[in-house]
C-alpha cells in the first residue's frame, strides 16, 4: 500500500446479500483497500436476515482490509432502507430483521393508508404513501401477527442503524434512512405521534435523528473490529441516499441504480410529496430532498429469468413481440405486492434470447415509467442518465437502458458508490466539507458517456398496453391475503 496524502476513512455498505467496507484517502478518494462478506437472507413467503450476521459480515470485510482499516480517523455505515431490526434490553434482536423486500405486510399498508385520511394525507405528511416495503407497515404486520415479539421489543433500528449503534453505543440516524419509515413527517422532520400511536410504537423506542454534518458518536471499547477507541462515527444513511453522496449528486441530475432492486432518483430542492405513490419523498443525507421511485425486480429476477433459460445474462437477441413482466417477488413499481412473472406474445419462433431480451426491457420499462415523475419540472431533458449498481456494467443493462430511454447513458468509473458516499460522509466529519463537495473533489462520477439512441417507443407501449390489460389478474391475490 502507496502511502495516503490524508488521513485514512472507512464507508460501509451492508446491502441485502453483502456487507462491504472501502478504506478510502480522505484527501484523494483513492480506495487503498476493501473487503466483502456476505450474508443469507430467507426464502418463502418472507424476506429476512439475522442482524448478527451483518456485524460479523462487517469484522470479515475490515479484516480483508488489514492494517489500513486499523489507521482509519472516522467511519460511516451506508445501508440497505426499511429493514424492521428489534432489539430487546440487552440489545440483541428479538427476531430476524424483516428486509425491505418482505411484502407480507401489503394488507396493513392499504389499513393504514386508509385510516390515516387516505393518500393524498400521507404523501403531504410523509412524503411518501406507505407500501409494503415500508418500515411502518412491518411494525403493523408484527404486532398483528407476533404480538410476543412485539412486546419483547425495547428498540427499533433500520439496518445502518443497528450496526453504527454497535460501534458506538447509542442509538442513532438520519434523515435520509429515517424519511423511509413511515413514521418521520417530513415537513417537520420529526417522528409523526399520531402515525406512531396508530401502529403502537412507543417514540421512545426510536433512535435520535442526527443532523447532517454531525457526530453520530465514537467507537466505543469492546467491539472487536480493527477500529481504535474514539474514531469517529459519522451519521449513515439510507443505501440511495449514501450512493447520491458518493456521486457527488448535484439537483436535477437523473439516477438509475441496476441492483437486486432497481431505483430511478434525483437531488431536488423540493419537498416531494407524490399523491399515487410512485415516487417516495425521501431526504437526502444532506439537507436536500430525494425522490426515488423503487422497483423490486431487476438484477436478481433477471438473472433468474436467464438461469431457467439456460443461457448466459449476456446472450440477448433483439426482434421480438414477446413481452416479460419480471415481477418473481412481486413488486412496488407498480404497486402490486402479490404479483407474479408474466409472459405474453409467445410464438414458435420466439427464441430463448428473446425471452430474455423481454425480461430485460420489462425490467428497464418499470423504471423508466417513473423517471418523469421523479425529476423536477425544470430538469434538463438531455442530461445525462447516470447508471450505477452492479447491473450498469453489462452490456445488455447498457443497451436496454439507453434504447428505452432515448437519453446519452453515463457510466461512473467509481464503483461500490454506497461504501464510496458512507465513506464521502466521514471524510466530511475530518474536512469539515459537505460529503457531496467531497465527492465532486474525488471527481466519482467521472465515466464514459454512450450517445443518445431514438427512443424504441413502440416497445414502450407494448409493455405498458400489456400490464395495463393484466393488472386485474396480477393484483387478483391481493384480497385473499
Amino acid at each position: 500500500m502507496s502511502a495516503a496524502e490524508g488521513p485514512l476513512v472507512v464507508g460501509v455498505d451492508t446491502s441485502t446479500q453483502s456487507t462491504k467496507a472501502l478504506v478510502v484517502d480522505a484527501a484523494t478518494g483513492r480506495v487503498v483497500a476493501s473487503g466483502q462478506a456476505p450474508h443469507t437472507v430467507s426464502s418463502g413467503a418472507g424476506r429476512e436476515s439475522d442482524p448478527r450476521q451483518w456485524w460479523d459480515a462487517l469484522g470479515d470485510a475490515l479484516g480483508q482490509c488489514g492494517e489500513a482499516a486499523r489507521q482509519a480517523a472516522a467511519v460511516s455505515v451506508g445501508g440497505q432502507q426499511h429493514g424492521l431490526v428489534t432489539l430487546d434490553a440487552q440489545g440483541e434482536p428479538v427476531r430476524p430483521a424483516l428486509l425491505w423486500n418482505d411484502v407480507r405486510s401489503a394488507p396493513q399498508a392499504r389499513r393504514l393508508i386508509d385510516e390515516l385520511g387516505g393518500a393524498k394525507a400521507w404523501a403531504e405528511r410523509t412524503g411518501s404513501v406507505p407500501s409494503a416495503s415500508f418500515t411502518v407497515t412491518k411494525w403493523a404486520w408484527l404486532t398483528e401477527h407476533e404480538p410476543e415479539s412485539a412486546r419483547a421489543v425495547k428498540a427499533v433500528r433500520l439496518p445502518h442503524d443497528y450496526l453504527t449503534e454497535r460501534l458506538t453505543g447509542a442509538g442513532t440516524t438520519d434523515r435520509g434512512d429515517v424519511s423511509g419509515t413511515g413514521w418521520w413527517a417530513s415537513g417537520t422532520e420529526a417522528y409523526d405521534e399520531q402515525i406512531l400511536a396508530r401502529v403502537g410504537l412507543d417514540p421512545a423506542l426510536l433512535p435520535r435523528v442526527v443532523r447532517p454534518g454531525e457526530v453520530a458518536g465514537t467507537v466505543r471499547d469492546g467491539h472487536g473490529l480493527p477500529f481504535s477507541k474514539g474514531t469517529l462515527v459519522a451519521a449513515g444513511t439510507g443505501d440511495n441516499a449514501a450512493a447520491a453522496l458518493g456521486l457527488g449528486l448535484r439537483p436535477g441530475v437523473p439516477v438509475m441504480s441496476l441492483g437486486t432492486s432497481g431505483t430511478v432518483y434525483a437531488v431536488s430542492q423540493h419537498r416531494p410529496a407524490d399523491p399515487t405513490g410512485t415516487v417516495a419523498g425521501f431526504a437526502d443525507a444532506r439537507g436536500d430532498w430525494l425522490p426515488l421511485a423503487c422497483t423490486l425486480n431487476c438484477t436478481l429476477a433477471v438473472d433468474r429469468v436467464a438461469a431457467l433459460l439456460g443461457l448466459d445474462r449476456e446472450a440477448v437477441e433483439p426482434g421480438t413481440d414477446a413481452t416479460f413482466l419480471p415481477f418473481l417477488d412481486g413488486e412496488r413499481t407498480p404497486n402490486l405486492p402479490h404479483s407474479s412473472g408474466l409472459l405474453y406474445g409467445l410464438r414458435h419462433d420466439t427464441t430463448a434470447g428473446q425471452l430474455l431480451q423481454a425480461a430485460y426491457d420489462g425490467a428497464v420499462h418499470s423504471l423508466l415509467g417513473a423517471l418523469d415523475l421523479v425529476l423536477d419540472a425544470d430538469a434538463d431533458p438531455s442530461a445525462p442518465l447516470l447508471l450505477i449498481g452492479g447491473g450498469a456494467r453489462g452490456a445488455a443493462w447498457q443497451q436496454t437502458v439507453r434504447r428505452l430511454s432515448g437519453r446519452p447513458v453515463q457510466i461512473p468509473e467509481a464503483r461500490e458508490l454506497v461504501a464510496l458516499g458512507a465513506a464521502a460522509q466521514a471524510a466530511g466529519l475530518l474536512t469539515g466539507e459537505d460529503a457531496a463537495a467531497v465527492a465532486q473533489r474525488w471527481n466519482t462520477a467521472a465515466g464514459p458517456v454512450l450517445d443518445a439512441v431514438e427512443r424504441d417507443e413502440a416497445t414502450l407501449d407494448r409493455i405498458t398496453g400489456v400490464l395495463s390489460d393484466a393488472a386485474p389478474l396480477l393484483a387478483r391475490n391481493a384480497d385473499s391475503s
